[in-house]
């Protein structure tokens, strides 16, 4: 045996047994006669003690002992003279017997502590080594607790895992797919799936009335914080369940999962928000809820009742209150007014009107208003003496909205008020069956073309599609949306319908997906469905603000492997093989 106990499970009362660990060196430290070695696996970190007055030789091998070195050590558990409070194994020590060195190490290219000297890149680089860190093993060991978590809960309630395939047809309504030449299949390609939608939906036709599975999905897509090119989704789709099974069903699992990781209780009930409220109070379809800052729309008290032409000439002007701030200073508001003029926000500028604590106002367009005006704005926001109002306003109602949630949202980063330790969940329903794409020039499914329109809108289909509602939710928590479904179609003839207004011809439609309209000819439940990104979900969990470190090797920025070094090119044989020719770049 390498060894006969963890790095992380000697305690007090084993002392006087014999002991053999093994694991890799986190420091050496030389005392006199003595010296000390950290000793490092998965479960923790036990001191070494080797006294050159009992054996030189063996205290001389350890002080030739590097960082990282992968050792083996016979002695015997001790109770440690200097005990360390911070560590489960600090009261005691091994005092070393033998010493048996499994492999050397080189330096590595950053410490592997807690808090390391490594950036991102190099540690994504040398990631097998930054898996040796505490925080990043806890949160795959996160990450492992909570799949369990999962699969027992879902098994419990009667659902089947069955696994789908990863190569499958394209299907390029929605996000790009990732592509796989087949050799056996000259000209052809298989593509990786964006989620095993359509093969869940055979399942319910097949009769498994409760499908689950923890998949791994696809997309060629920008990346950012919360999305790489590959996930993982817990997938699920129920048949004879309607909206409200769906969301008591998950509502259950989330509940389980935060009592169980976190130790959080969740309401009995979750809140449900329709897409356009969370629109109108809050510029988003995922809105953080940890804290307030609601939108105030404010046409009526501005929009005509001054000289400024920017409002008066405005078709949406909304603002937040934001309580305490009035003493901002001005280089704090020119810094707001940069923030929100960025390229990535996009607006053109910002108004503040502060209501001083001693009663008086200030505001960047004080000469264009009267005191009347700002007495009514005051009213109209609820806003308080020593509060700062910020007020964006445009052309677009949706796009300011979306403007000025950036805006809350960066307000409530610098007052602190995006708790990690603190959980807002909530259901977004009722959201629109399409949305127009100016990219595509043509209406396009908001979440997928298999989601059924809302029954009492279906009579619009023909008339006015935009306004249909889809029977569609997102869970959503402290602005992070975690999941989401829909009810789906299960008649054939209203999934050619859906098919028609995206643009589809009837031949398209058949080739693309002729196999799940032929499936609704035999008897097809209704069913429906949700899929929790599991990354994200994990993220939450632990605090993070990127999913990459709860993947085991993530991709980069530009969706890079950049330990593999992939993506890359192929060899010129394989090329061959698969009857492909790479086209030189042009530009």
């Amino acid at each position: 045996m390498y060894r006969t106990n963890t790095c992380g499970e000697l305690r007090l009362s084993d002392a006087g047994k014999e002991v053999t660990l093994a694991g890799w060196v986190q420091r050496v430290r030389k005392m006199g006669g003595m010296t000390f070695v950290d000793l490092r696996d998965r479960y923790g970190i036990t001191q070494l003690v080797f006294d050159e007055s009992k054996d030189a030789g063996l205290c001389e091998r350890a002080n030739k002992l590097g960082r990282e070195f992968c050792i083996q050590v016979k002695g015997v558990v001790s109770e440690r003279e200097s005990k360390n409070a911070n560590l489960p194994t600090g009261d005691i020590e091994i005092l070393a017997e033998e010493l048996n060195i499994l492999s050397e190490s080189q330096t590595p290219p950053f410490t592997i502590e807690d808090q390391t000297d490594g950036g991102d890149e190099l540690r994504m680089k040398y990631r097998y080594l930054d898996l040796r860190r505490t925080p990043v093993r806890k949160n795959l060991e996160l990450r492992h607790r909570m799949t369990i978590l999962i699969r027992n809960f879902l098994d419990n309630r009667d659902f089947i895992e069955v696994e789908t395939p990863i190569l499958i047809g394209s299907t390029p309504e929605g996000a790009r797919d990732f592509v796989v030449p087949s050799r056996m299949n000259p000209g052809q390609f298989y593509a990786l799936p964006q989620s095993p939608q359509t093969l869940k939906q055979l399942l319910m036709v097949s009769g498994f009335d409760r499908y689950f599975q923890i998949a791994k999905c696809f997309r060629d897509e920008d990346l950012r914080a919360d999305r790489q090119p590959e996930f993982t989704q817990i997938d699920c789709e129920m048949s004879f369940a309607d909206q409200e099974d769906v969301l008591q069903i998950f509502e259950d699992l989330a509940r389980h999962l935060f009592k169980e990781i976190r130790g959080v209780e969740l309401p009995e009930k979750l809140q449900q928000m329709t897409w356009h409220e969370a629109m109108r109070r809050f510029g988003s379809d995922k809105p953080d809820l940890r804290f307030g800052m609601e939108f105030v729309e404010l046409m009526d008290v501005l929009k005509g009742t001054g000289s400024f032409s920017v409002f008066d000439t405005a078709n949406y002007i909304g603002g937040i209150v934001v309580p305490g701030c009035a003493d901002y200073s001005r280089k704090q508001l020119d810094q707001l007014t940069d923030f929100v003029k960025r390229p990535q926000v996009g607006a053109k500028g910002l108004v503040y009107v502060k209501y001083n604590a001693d009663g008086t106002v200030k505001s960047s367009i004080d000469k264009f208003y009267t005191p009347e005006v700002w007495s009514a704005l005051k009213q109209k926001t609820g806003a308080n003496d020593g509060d700062l109002v910020l007020i964006l306003s445009g052309d677009n109602a949706n796009k300011t909205r979306t403007q000025l949630c950036t805006l809350r949202l960066e307000m409530g980063d610098r007052l602190g008020l995006r708790d990690k330790d603190k959980f807002e969940c909530l259901w977004i329903v009722d959201f629109p069956l399409f949305e127009w794409s100016d990219e595509e020039q043509r209406l396009m499914s908001t979440h997928h073309p298999f989601t059924l329109p809302n029954p009492d809108d279906i009579p619009l289909l023909d008339t006015a599609p935009e306004r249909v509602r889809a029977v569609a939710y997102d869970f959503v928590c402290n602005g992070v949306e975690l999941g989401g479904g829909s009810l789906r179609i299960h008649d054939g003839k209203l999934q050619e319908k859906m098919f028609q207004i995206l643009g589809f011809t009837p031949e398209r439609a058949m080739a693309q997906f002729g196999f799940l309209i032929n499936a609704f000819k035999y008897g097809a439940p209704p069913h429906a469905g949700l899929a929790f990104g599991l990354d994200r979900f994990v993220s939450i969990m632990a605090g993070l603000d990127s999913i990459r470190d709860c993947i085991a090797f993530p991709k980069n920025n530009s969706g890079r492997d950049v330990m593999l070094d992939a993506p890359s090119a192929l060899d010129p044989k394989q090329l061959e093989e698969l009857q492909l020719k790479v086209m030189a770049d042009l530009t």
